[in-house]
């Protein structure tokens, strides 16, 4: 039986998060998959850093931090926040001419043209953001029951709120299409739109899925089994994985 070629999957955290949220996926995905999580400054191992609240400027760093992890085969996922993180690397790395990811896969995020940009409009007062995390779910109860853990996570959403206001969607504003494969998902339940999900399809020129499931923004939690058996499926296959390990002409 041919073993399978290994891939790492670098995954990008959502808003207020660390990329520990990834770990418990090492015991779900196929053992050929390598699970990488890409935790920020500011918080996690890293929370002695500082935050680095400009979209651009941390998709630079994560390009030049990333960059063992990003040879050979490699994909990139991200959910909500990190979907958008996600796909700012990919085009930093097009236009760097480094190789690209084989695919893009995404959750939880709007196609980065078709962003309410009134979404991370609203207050930044503690009050606000409690009511955001709760309105979005996906924070664990035993975060709002403790001060220490209720302000490591106010101060990194209120951070990461700036990042994604700081994503300016002219800059990818007659980019060429990317030549990978894109795999969004979605919740029925969230409160993104239809289109501006399905509007994800116009930033590739290659094969585009898209996935819905029962939920809210965070069903990739409420429904984890039937999520990353979706994930798992739309990941390459041995046979597709070197033709993705080149420098887009």
């Amino acid at each position: 039986m041919a073993v399978q070629a290994p891939l790492s999957l670098l995954c990008l955290p959502c808003a207020g998060a660390s990329a520990t949220m990834y770990l418990r996926w090492r015991r779900f995905l196929p053992p050929w998959v390598r699970i990488v999580p890409v935790e920020l400054p500011g918080r996690g191992a890293r929370m002695g850093e500082a935050f680095v609240e400009d979209f651009d400027a941390l998709v630079a760093r994560i390009c030049t931090e990333q960059v063992d992890a990003m040879r050979g085969g490699f994909a990139l996922f991200g959910h909500s926040m990190g979907a958008l993180l996600a796909h700012g690397v990919t085009r930093r790395l097009q236009a760097l001419r480094r190789p690209l990811p084989c695919a893009l896969l995404v959750s939880g995020c709007a196609a980065p043209a078709r962003r309410d940009p009134e979404r991370f409009g609203g207050g930044e007062d503690d009050a606000s953001l409690i009511a955001e995390l709760r309105k979005q779910g996906g924070t664990p109860d035993a975060v709002f029951a403790s001060e220490e853990l209720m302000r490591i996570t106010l101060d990194t959403l209120r951070a990461d709120r700036r990042v994604c206001r700081s994503h300016d969607a002219r800059a990818a504003v007659g980019a060429a299409p990317l030549p990978l494969s894109l795999h969004v998902f979605a919740g029925r339940q969230d409160d993104i739109e239809v289109p501006a999900m399905a509007a994800w399809a116009k930033e590739i020129a290659g094969v585009f899925t898209l996935d819905w499931f029962d939920g809210g923004h965070f069903f990739l939690r409420q429904h984890e089994t039937e999520f990353l058996t979706a994930l798992a499926r739309h990941l390459p296959t041995q046979t597709r994985l070197h033709a993705y390990q080149r420098v887009d002409p």
